[in-house]
């Protein structure tokens, strides 16, 4: 089976545990296009097989989520798996809702933002975290990202939290995002619930359970159901991009020899000519190469 699966991961696990209970259940390479918090749900999109080699394809895609701030109390952690290290009060005026849209737009557009310490950003061979976990304080250089929108869901004043919807770009930390928010309203927060709504062209509308799958992996049907294959990921990223080879040509692609094509640049689609699907060739230079077959 080649291609990508849509998961909904659970709460508690981490996106390695998913990609293991996968593996065992379809004894194929597996892996994954950006790792979910173990406290956070929602999509995760699975690569399987030959899905493997479309990672590259895909790391660079904006995310949208659904978050949960809780106000007055901070964490090592920047969310709720941490020790609360400050509290502050958390004023009635904070909570206003005028207030409180005006300090979420506050964070629309691009900026600079340093990632949180329990991370796994690599400074000097270490991952951020293993120099939290030893009370080793390290430079942390910020990061340029872009947040293209956030909504206000809810604001619930009795619990402290706030409750909003946020679009961002790869490499966007929500948690330092919610500790930066609790600053600007005047307070102290951390990051409560977080849910992956969407990855891309990915929403989450479109995934399945672990359970689900689990109890369908021998139902051929399910799974080409949910399966989006290489063929259908390059149709809604490149729905134009097309060539069918004769066999002279597709006999070179196949072996992996460059040719000359006056195709613009890009990546396309390559058929045979009783139009069955190969793989994925790119032209760059007026030259046709074998990306994935």
């Amino acid at each position: 089976m080649d291609g990508i699966i849509l998961i909904n991961k659970p709460k508690g696990c981490t996106s390695h545990d998913v990609v293991n209970k996968i593996k065992h259940v379809f004894n194929e390479k597996v892996g994954h296009t950006g790792t979910l918090d173990p406290n956070a749900t929602g999509l995760l999109p699975i690569l399987i097989g030959k899905g493997t080699k479309l990672s590259y394809y895909l790391i660079n895609h904006d995310k949208e989520y659904e978050v949960v701030l809780k106000l007055g109390e901070k964490t090592d952690t920047a969310d709720s798996e941490g020790q609360v290290i400050e509290k502050r009060e958390v004023k009635d005026t904070m909570l206003d809702e005028n207030n409180v849209i005006d300090s979420l737009k506050h964070f629309i557009g691009k900026q600079e933002q340093v990632p949180p310490m329990y991370s796994a950003i690599k400074i000097k061979g270490k991952k951020l975290y293993e120099y939290a976990r030893k009370n080793i304080k390290v430079e942390v250089e910020p990061r340029q990202i872009e947040i293209y929108s956030i909504e206000l869901s809810d604001i619930n004043k009795t619990e402290q939290t706030i409750s909003f919807k946020v679009k961002c770009s790869k490499g966007t930390y929500i948690r330092s995002l919610c500790e930066d928010i609790a600053e600007k309203l005047g307070t102290v927060g951390y990051m409560k619930e977080l849910n992956r709504t969407q990855v891309g062209i990915f929403n989450i509308t479109d995934s399945i359970s672990l359970d689900e799958l689990e109890d369908n992996k021998n139902n051929n049907d399910f799974l080409q159901k949910h399966l989006i294959t290489i063929e259908k990921l390059f149709i809604k990223l490149y729905k134009e991009n097309e060539i069918q080879l004769n066999d002279k040509k597709l006999q070179l692609f196949l072996n992996g020899v460059k040719f000359s094509l006056n195709n613009p640049e890009g990546l396309y689609r390559i058929y045979d000519e009783n139009n069955k699907f190969i793989g994925i060739g790119c032209i760059e230079s007026g030259r046709l190469s074998r990306k994935i077959v």
